[in-house]
């Protein structure tokens, strides 16, 4: 069964297993202990530390083993914020940070510090000089991730980092996506990853502090790591998080990084091409080597991803119908793109060209077959042409003011795609420069609609407050 969620958990490595196995019956003891059993554990760790550090390109002194990526990002924010405390209390950050970024800036909110968001394009990236104008007097921290979890764009972190050197602020750069595939570039301050994402076992993580960087750790004081990750490490973990990444440095894996680019490339250009009404996001150029995001316009992602897992594909999704609170992604709301139907394809290394070859000859029938039951057609039925608008008298001189005819569809209680799939049902009964009002009380439509617009070459009026949620309004414009 091909797994195509790579960006979430990365099957283990081979040499991760290997370590595993054999660390299990030499790593169990404490290494703070002066016993032999003890220095023979601090030996495998300090071993580990060494692989991890030059993997990452750090100094070992520089790293420590923390419980998860998480956790590395919540130490590395919560321990320069308060090391910098009298430096100012501002946070800046992108609109596409992971959450567990977004999360540690609303606890610094909550405390009484002030953060600050930078928007990025429609490709998910964040321009470099946006983030230089966010930097005031009083800022203590940045973050901008290396690459984004959900779409695959890559940020500008070198040219990011040089501007944060030369204001003397911090850099903390959430690596958690882009360490498999090579060193994070620039003169960054802090840095996170997660082992569970390039191959090594779940819950270790890595966190990089350089040194000359302010740094006072939260939380009971703990000897361990440093005293930056409090507990027991997971000896027989770290040793093969550290083996499969120093694995994952050799010649071979840029070799498999071009295999995968030019795999992904493939369901970039097919996709549309085999899907109508599918929009292809995140950035082109600048992005990961192994994953792929698209939205499928009228879908239902949550069906979608059921199709799909039935047809023997596991594949992820930042629509909101796929998730419990019924908000679309954050990232794709950043980027203000088509959040309905969205499917993340991240192929693991080794993933065989077969695999991908039929997915791509699946998904056509998949996405058909969801439409069909929500009522779309087939294929988009040809707007009729313009009649003339109601009330104007016939042969009425170019120029006549007329009042364009309106229409208000009820979608209020029905969740993404309906209200969509109601708005374009409707939107060639009114005439050029008329309008359809939705009125939706489902988050998504806030995102989805303005989507639409773009995706159909209309006007996106705008939204007003209503009764119950909000009224969209269209302006037909073809």
């Amino acid at each position: 069964m091909p797994y195509f969620d790579a960006a979430s958990a990365a099957p283990l490595h081979p040499v991760a297993r290997e370590a595993l196995l054999a660390s299990l019956d030499e790593g169990w003891a404490d290494p703070a202990r002066l016993y032999r059993e003890g220095r023979r554990a601090r030996l495998l760790l300090d071993a580990a530390r060494e692989a991890a550090a030059e993997a990452v390109g750090c100094r070992p002194d520089e790293l420590v083993f923390t419980p998860s990526g998480t956790h590395a990002v919540h130490s590395g924010v919560s321990g320069v914020l308060a090391a910098r405390r009298r430096a100012g209390r501002r946070l800046v950050h992108s609109a596409v940070e992971h959450s567990s970024v977004l999360h540690a800036a609303e606890v610094h909110e909550a405390a009484g510090g002030t953060r600050a968001e930078v928007a990025v394009n429609g490709a998910g990236r964040v321009a470099a000089g946006d983030v230089a104008a966010a930097l005031t007097g009083d800022t203590a921290l940045v973050a901008v991730q290396s690459a984004n979890h959900e779409v695959g764009t890559e940020q500008p972190v070198e040219e990011v980092a040089g501007l944060c050197q030369e204001a003397g602020v911090p850099l903390l750069v959430d690596a958690a996506q882009s360490l498999l595939w090579g060193r994070v570039p620039g003169a960054w301050s802090v840095l996170a990853a997660s082992a569970h994402k390039w191959g090594g076992p779940p819950g270790v993580g890595l966190l990089v502090v350089r040194k000359g960087t302010r740094f006072a750790p939260q939380g009971p004081a703990d000897e361990r790591e440093s005293g930056r990750s409090a507990g027991f490490e997971n000896l027989p973990a770290i040793v093969a998080a550290a083996a499969s990444l120093r694995a994952l440095r050799g010649p071979e894996t840029s070799a498999e990084a071009a295999r995968l680019r030019a795999l992904v490339d493939r369901i970039r250009a097919r996709v549309p091409e085999l899907v109508p009404d599918v929009e292809v996001v995140g950035d082109p150029v600048h992005r990961l080597p192994h994953l792929v995001t698209f939205s499928c316009l009228y879908v239902d992602g949550e069906t979608l991803l059921g199709e799909l897992d039935r047809a023997g594909f596991s594949v992820s999704s930042g629509s909101s119908c796929t998730s419990s609170t019924l908000i679309p992604s954050h990232v794709l709301r950043a980027m203000g793109v088509l959040s309905e139907g969205n499917v993340r394809v991240s192929l693991p290394y080794g993933t065989a060209e077969a695999e991908v070859e039929r997915f791509l000859e699946v998904l056509p029938g998949l996405v058909r077959s969801v439409r069909e039951r929500l009522g779309v057609p087939a294929a988009p039925a040809e707007a009729p042409e313009a009649a003339a608008p109601q009330g104007a008298p016939q042969g009425a001189p170019a120029g006549t003011a007329v009042e364009p005819t309106d229409l208000v569809v009820d979608a209020l209680g029905r969740r993404c795609p309906i209200p969509v799939i109601e708005l374009a049902k409707v939107i060639g009964r009114v005439p050029v420069g008329g309008t359809v009002t939705v009125l939706s009380d489902d988050e998504a439509a806030r995102q989805d609609i303005p989507a639409w617009c773009t995706m159909r070459e209309q006007e996106y009026v705008g939204e007003r407050a209503a009764e119950r949620g909000a009224a969209y309004v269209v302006r037909r414009r073809v």
